[in-house]
């Protein structure tokens, strides 16, 4: 079995998914495999993506089954704070079941800074990364590569901890 993490992005304080969130989810859709697949959604709270009254990962969740997913489909969410804890809460996941083979879903200007954190965390062979393109504006795109430019060069410099 195959398991797709898609990692947790914004949603309003309503609970609403934000667009990032959205084509997270709905690559995971396309790419899902009953007999194949299991789903871990990520994200708990935050003042950088979710201050709702449920964790991220419940509203992932909820999007996914109103599409046709159900229960028996999803592992426990990793109910996580940032990319650093997305990758230790659902490395427990994958141990406690016997997983290692998984496809980590995120968005594009995103990938390099997972696979450094997963790859370090995870220690595993079999780990695909998916970016997904969003329709967001040159500004917005080109703000999201500086913050993770910076990101990257701050787990390089200072090294990984978690």
């Amino acid at each position: 079995m195959k398991v797709l993490i898609v990692l947790g992005s914004p949603n309003s304080e309503l609970g609403n998914l934000e667009q990032i969130a959205l084509d997270r989810l709905d690559y995971c859709l396309d790419i899902f495999e009953p007999k194949d697949n299991y789903i871990i959604c990520t994200g708990g709270f935050g003042a950088h993506f979710n201050t709702a009254p449920y964790p991220h990962a419940d509203y992932a969740m909820n999007y996914l089954t109103e599409n046709g997913l159900s229960a028996e489909n999803f592992l426990e969410a990793a109910l996580s704070a940032n990319t650093v804890e997305d990758a230790v809460l659902a490395k427990k996941i994958l141990i406690k079941h016997h997983l290692n083979t998984i496809v980590v879903i995120t968005s594009d200007y995103h990938v390099e800074r997972v696979k450094l954190i997963f790859d370090e965390i995870l220690g595993f062979d079999n780990v695909e990364y998916a970016g997904v393109v969003h329709a967001i504006s040159d500004t917005e795109k080109e703000r999201l590569v500086i913050h993770e430019k910076k990101a990257i060069n701050g787990i390089l410099s200072k090294g990984l901890y978690y």
